[in-house]
């Protein structure tokens, strides 16, 4: 059974990578293979230009260069994958850490922490319970005479 046809790389539910993006290398991969381990190219590497892609708004792709600029060589991003035996479950796994690598740094930052004090009530209940603990070891005290 062939698999469905896809018009990109769907990354998260408003971005999707399309296919004229995605550029593929292969080469022979190291590892398990047995026989065919030296003839087949099964090691794939997926590129995509972040640097150039239409796939993300200006502040996503601002957001993403910067968070994988240690990952980027001239605005290219590179997935290598050779863990499997066949070319089209590399080509899988690379398109699927891909879209996990992408969806990560296109995430917007967390918001910040806006420090609160801790309510009145809160501060009586953990004077009480210091002031319970207190009583506790002082019973426990051999008696002085």
């Amino acid at each position: 059974m062939a698999a469905p046809h896809r018009p990109g790389l769907r990354v998260t539910s408003g971005i999707t990578i399309p296919d004229a993006e995605l550029s593929w290398r292969f080469s022979r991969s190291s590892g398990p293979g047995g026989q065919g381990v030296n003839t087949t190219d099964s090691r794939v590497e997926l590129l995509w230009d972040a640097a150039n892609t239409t796939a993300l708004s200006p502040a996503q792709r601002e957001r993403v260069l910067d968070r994988l600029s240690g990952r980027l060589v001239d605005g290219v991003l590179t997935i290598a994958a050779s863990e499997h035996r066949a070319q089209v479950r590399n080509r899988e796994a690379a398109r699927a850490r891909l879209a996990a690598v992408v969806a990560e740094a296109a995430r917007p930052p967390a918001a910040t922490r806006r420090a609160t004090k801790p309510t009145r009530g809160a501060k009586e209940r953990r004077l009480k319970a210091k002031q319970q603990r207190t009583n506790t070891k002082r019973l426990r005290r051999p008696p002085t005479d």
